[in-house]
């Protein structure tokens, strides 16, 4: 099973920033856990502050993995273009998010990523992510 993480902008912080909603572990430190507990998965991961290198990789890999975990960050609340991009792949993606961006600000609660994916998970922390790993797995 081949899939990929694809993380938004600012996400490259965590660990740094608003430890009491994001937590204080590293991406970097939680995706070598998720490695070292699904050694299974063929899994990559990609990060970009940038909106148009977001669709330039969601584009490459949207034909040839069997799933995409996305958390475009504050990209979700904004990026027609990123919500077109999911659409117009065949690989399912999955939306994530660390926080549960409905007990935020009233911006967060709209996504334009949501109606092209497979499901959304979000509130569970980093957890999130694995969740969405462990649904590819399931048949």
């Amino acid at each position: 099973m081949k899939l990929i993480i694809i993380n938004g902008p600012n996400l490259n912080l965590l660990g740094k920033r608003e430890t009491d909603i994001y937590g204080a572990l590293s991406f970097e430190a939680f995706y070598e856990q998720l490695n070292a507990r699904y050694p299974e998965v063929e899994l990559s991961y990609f990060q970009s502050n940038i909106e148009g290198e977001l669709i330039d990789k969601i584009q490459e890999v949207g034909f040839s993995y069997d799933g995409i975990i996305l958390n475009a960050a504050a990209y979700t609340h904004t990026s027609v273009g990123i919500g077109d991009a999911v659409k117009a792949v065949e690989t399912p993606v999955i939306e994530v998010h660390i926080s549960n961006t409905f007990a935020r600000e009233e911006f967060r609660h709209q996504s334009y990523v949501s109606a092209g994916a497979r499901g959304v998970i979000l509130g569970f922390g980093l957890q999130s992510y694995e969740l969405a790993l462990q649904s590819f797995l399931k048949p």
